[in-house]
């Protein structure tokens, strides 16, 4: 409890079991254990490569037990990792000692040490690291948590599909819509935009140091290495890189920042309209026994998961913009104002993550109050001027438009008084009669039919 007290930031005190899902991701144990499964995998793949003759294919025992130290890296090893980084001052370099170690009183690896990180640059091991990071957590934790909001909200879509609710375009009063629509909206937002992110590339490079595979020719200069470094990516699931500086451009981590900023954009237009609907009394959320709203006002049930959502997504947002404009910029063929800023990557997927659970804890709060959008659609009888005047402009009706503007604008309207201007209108009796058996709550369109098709 004392940690959690003393932390310095809120998701390693008070949101620290929330965004527990991504703390083997980016952590700096994730860090360290991505990087060794990278420079483990780099080493299989040139004991395979036919050109180079002077690091023999390992056996099957001695390719697994390679694996093996990627597989069970562990919270120990990191710690040994950074004692060694202690000595180097270098993260990556501790990396490849920390691996020889491991491997160095093994007789058929013990030979092959010096290849491990063989031509590489830093960059070439961090770059794919921080893909595989960001892919687990796109598809281990992200995603999952998009579908489930998606879920909830399509399901709220079908149940209130055909429930009115009055519009306020401008914050005025407008043309009625359904719950369900507006929920159906959202829907068809985020579905949108979560295959986006599903189908974004995630890509790598392994090339050297400025990514011409110049140490990689000097030392075998008959091996085809842009395609030995395609199939080295791609066997990790990534996308080659095939050109580059010394840095991947980050392009690609970009265009994911984008898109999960566009996911938390839309995330806060849905917090802010229903809290809106809250204050209008359109929802009604559940009390849960000994909570506080306020610590004067004892009546209040404030909508607070809509407001942490809230928060939370502006500021994974904020920190994705500056992912999204800086990591694509580097001076010459390489700078390091990258690497603290993608150590920061994590800080943005957590302020999502909590974001994600503070807006499906609230809508499991909720629940609608028919009686409230009832009465606030039978005091609003002029939203029906817009279909009257349509119809009027069916059937050649002289100024429609006027006519109704004259009727409604600045004027109560009732539902004696526009139905008596329907029928006083020269209309055909079917038409008339469809009007006159109108009410605000019927005017909906096909809201109900597009909101069950969510």
């Amino acid at each position: 409890m004392s940690d959690a007290l003393t932390a310095l930031s809120p998701l390693d005190g008070r949101y620290a079991g929330k965004v527990d899902p991504l703390r083997p991701i980016f952590s700096e144990y994730g860090l360290i254990r991505a990087r060794v499964r990278v420079e483990v995998e780099w080493l299989l793949a040139l004991a395979a490569e036919p050109g180079i003759p002077e690091l023999a294919p390992f056996s099957a025992s001695s390719a697994a037990r390679l694996r093996a130290l990627a597989d069970g890296f562990s919270v120990e090893h990191a710690a040994r990792v950074k004692a060694i980084e202690a000595t180097t001052n270098h993260d990556v370099k501790a990396v490849e000692y920390f691996i020889k170690e491991q491997l160095e009183d093994d007789a058929e690896l013990g030979p092959a040490l010096e290849f491990v990180h063989f031509a590489c640059t830093s960059e070439d091991i961090n770059n794919l690291s921080y893909a595989l990071m960001l892919s687990q957590a796109r598809e281990d934790v992200l995603l999952p948590k998009l579908d489930a909001l998606i879920q909830k909200l399509r399901a709220m879509a079908h149940e209130h599909a055909a429930l009115p609710m009055l519009s306020r375009t401008h914050g005025q009063t407008a043309s009625p819509t359904t719950v369900g629509k507006e929920l159906a909206n959202v829907v068809a937002r985020l579905q949108r935009q979560g295959e986006v992110l599903a189908g974004l590339p995630m890509p790598g490079k392994i090339n050297g140091a400025v990514g011409n595979y110049n140490a990689h020719v000097a030392a075998y200069p008959d091996v085809d290495w842009p395609a030995f470094s395609r199939r080295f990516v791609e066997s990790l699931d990534l996308d080659w890189q095939p050109y580059t500086t010394q840095i991947e451009p980050h392009d690609g981590v970009a265009e994911l920042c984008d898109a999960c900023k566009r996911i938390d954009t839309i995330a806060i237009d849905l917090c802010r309209d229903i809290w809106g609907y809250i204050s209008q009394g359109y929802f009604k959320q559940a009390v849960k026994a000994g909570e506080v709203g306020s610590s004067t006002m004892p009546h209040k049930v404030n909508p607070i998961d809509f407001e942490n959502a809230e928060g939370n997504f502006g500021i994974a947002s904020a920190l994705f913009e500056h992912f999204a404009i800086k990591l694509p910029i580097s001076r010459w063929q390489r700078d390091l104002t990258d690497s603290t800023v993608l150590r920061a990557l994590g800080t943005a997927f957590g302020h999502m993550l909590i974001g994600f659970d503070a807006l499906q804890r609230g809508l499991n709060k909720l629940s609608v109050n028919p009686e409230r959008l009832a009465a606030d659609l039978d005091a609003s009888w002029e939203v029906l001027a817009e279909a009257v005047q349509t119809v009027m402009r069916r059937h050649g009706l002289p100024n429609p438009y006027e006519q109704l503007k004259a009727l409604t604008r600045g004027h109560g309207i009732t539902a004696d008084s526009m139905r008596a201007f329907v029928d006083s209108l020269d209309l055909p009796a079917a038409d008339k009669q469809r009007l006159l058996d109108m009410t605000p709550g019927r005017y909906t369109g096909l809201a109900e039919r597009l909101a069950r098709e969510a």
